[in-house]
């Protein structure tokens, strides 16, 4: 059976075979017993949400070739801005949440828009001031209910959206425009800029 859409097939001691879209591309995560016909089946089963969510990761993983990059001199203005804007709204909505926090690091990044370790150490992509204000606040509102939940199970979601009825809207925001934010710096730049 053929489809408009090329695929690879990982197949490992699973029991259930599963589809992931990942960077413009399509995986099939196998158990090693799965048939042919068993993969096409669900090939076929799942190919409109499949088709849908290929189109939308492609259009995310796109680089435009004329984003103008940043200079030095702008993404140290950025880093002094997020490191004046973040830590206050850090601290509000941590006061919202019931939660505490370490020591907060203000990066430029290409990969990640923030982070929490397991000592509630904090990171964020000064990149993040490019965006909307409610795409900052949304991307700390995530990092801060880290500290209430390590994972993304029910517990961290309720948490977010106690706080931030609205995540999921500027969660999309994020996804569908922060390529185009990050192909804006040069991969050379990205190293941390300021800590408080």
């Amino acid at each position: 059976m053929t489809f408009p859409f090329s695929y690879q097939v990982i197949r490992s001691d699973r029991r259930t075979l599963g589809i992931e879209i990942k960077a413009g591309a399509v995986l099939v995560r196998a158990p090693r017993f799965a048939t042919q016909k068993q993969i096409d089946d669900v090939l076929k089963q799942k190919q409109p949400w499949i088709e849908t969510h290929l189109r939308m990761s492609r259009e995310q993983v796109k680089t435009p070739v004329d984003v103008p990059q940043l200079s030095a001199d702008e993404l140290r203005v950025l880093g002094t801005q997020a490191v004046a804007t973040i830590p206050p709204l850090v601290a509000q909505y941590a006061k919202k949440l019931g939660v505490t926090y370490g020591r907060i690091t203000i990066r430029a990044q290409r990969t990640r828009w923030g982070s929490c370790s397991s000592k509630g150490n904090l990171n964020f992509n000064c990149l993040l001031m490019l965006a909307p204000p409610e795409v900052l606040e949304s991307v700390v509102v995530h990092e801060l209910c880290h500290r209430i939940e390590m994972n993304h199970g029910p517990r961290f979601y309720a948490a977010v959206y106690r706080v931030f009825p609205e995540y999921d809207k500027y969660n999309r925001w994020l996804k569908a425009h922060g390529a185009a934010l990050q192909a804006r710096m040069n991969e050379l730049r990205g190293e941390g800029l300021m800590k408080n």
